[in-house]
């Protein structure tokens, strides 16, 4: 079953400044995650739980290894929805010192169906 994908204001503005050919890769493991979110045995979330010094328990990580992007997500599991929160070209702390931020500022809004939708496209228009 392949989840809802939202997307925050902020993650959305990130994902705009990535360079086309990188879009499609993060796109493509977006995409793929969303259809099993959760985490093992069954599914590809990698849970954050405590971070550098941040709760980021309930929060999940797509990590890019090969081009060093980060995506950080919740799931709103009675609406089948995946959050994406943060998409992060930066190093894990830079990424989770973000996903804290927004964390702050939504409350536990950013475990519900409150976001756009992730426009399912890589053109500049991102």
């Amino acid at each position: 079953m392949e989840w809802k994908i939202k997307i925050t204001e902020e993650a959305q503005k990130d994902f705009s400044k990535i360079e086309p050919g990188l879009k499609k890769q993060i796109l493509a493991g977006i995409i793929k995650v969303s259809k099993a979110p959760l985490p093992s045995p069954n599914g590809y979330g990698k849970p954050l739980g405590n971070k550098h010094n941040n709760n980021l328990t309930g929060f999940f990580k797509i990590k890019y290894r090969g081009i060093g992007i980060r995506v950080v997500y919740t799931l709103v599991l009675k609406d089948i929805v995946m959050n994406i929160v943060v998409i992060s070209e930066r190093d894990d702390n830079y990424c989770y010192n973000a996903a804290a931020n927004l964390y702050k500022k939504y409350g536990e809004d950013i475990f519900t169906d409150i976001f756009q939708d992730f426009p399912m496209k890589t053109s500049k228009s991102i």
